[in-house]
């Protein structure tokens, strides 16, 4: 397994080709995820730029969705990035639980909290995917409410926070239509939901 992956200097020629084109490959899916992970983080930035007229809007509580405010959804999803990220700054073996919770993030609250720590998120991914490897084995914790383990892999986990903070903007879509605030087409959408409906959006840009 050692030597497919990182071929010796003895290797044949024809396994070396493979084994650079499959680092390749992997690079520009780690590349694109990242792009993907950056433009959905962006869409809350243009959210709380463009949208949102008031701190007090981040804590209107939702009637159809109880509980839940726009505050408290922009910080949940920002936390798997940001959770994600900082297991993979850590030496190796990495180690991931999404049921950690960040403390003293007032971006619950606060536009302007919310924006810098949002922008400092997409800065972050930009600085840590880069230098971590699509196939790096990461053990998942979780809470089911019992203690459980999972392998999994970082880029399996960037596309899976990518993917949850796009289920988490369809509910801040929701509380938005409830305060009469009308977003973009593609806010809240899934990239696979824009590609089949045709959308000319970011997310909608299938590369295949």
């Amino acid at each position: 397994m050692t030597s497919r992956l990182y071929p010796t200097p003895s290797s044949s020629p024809a396994k070396m080709s493979t084994h650079n084109t499959t680092n390749g490959m992997n690079i520009d899916v780690l590349m694109q995820q990242l792009s993907v992970a950056q433009t959905v983080l962006s869409q809350a930035v243009d959210l709380l730029d463009n949208y949102l007229t008031s701190d007090e809007q981040l804590t209107v509580h939702s009637k159809f969705l109880p509980g839940s405010t726009i505050g408290k959804h922009l910080r949940h999803a920002r936390d798997h990035f940001v959770l994600l990220a900082e297991s993979m700054n850590t030496p190796p073996p990495y180690i991931l639980c999404y049921d950690t919770r960040i403390r003293n993030t007032p971006m619950e609250t606060s536009r302007s909290c919310a924006r810098q720590a949002l922008v400092d998120t997409v800065k972050q991914l930009g600085e840590v995917v880069p230098d971590s490897k699509l196939n790096a084995p990461i053990t998942l914790q979780a809470i089911t409410p019992h203690m459980h383990e999972f392998q999994t892999t970082f880029g399996r986990e960037l596309w899976f926070a990518s993917l949850h903070c796009v289920h988490h903007w369809s509910m801040v879509r929701v509380i938005a239509g409830e305060m009469g605030i009308k977003l973009t087409d593609d806010f809240g959408f899934a990239p696979s939901t824009l590609v089949y409906q045709d959308r000319e959006a970011p997310l909608g840009k299938a590369k295949i």
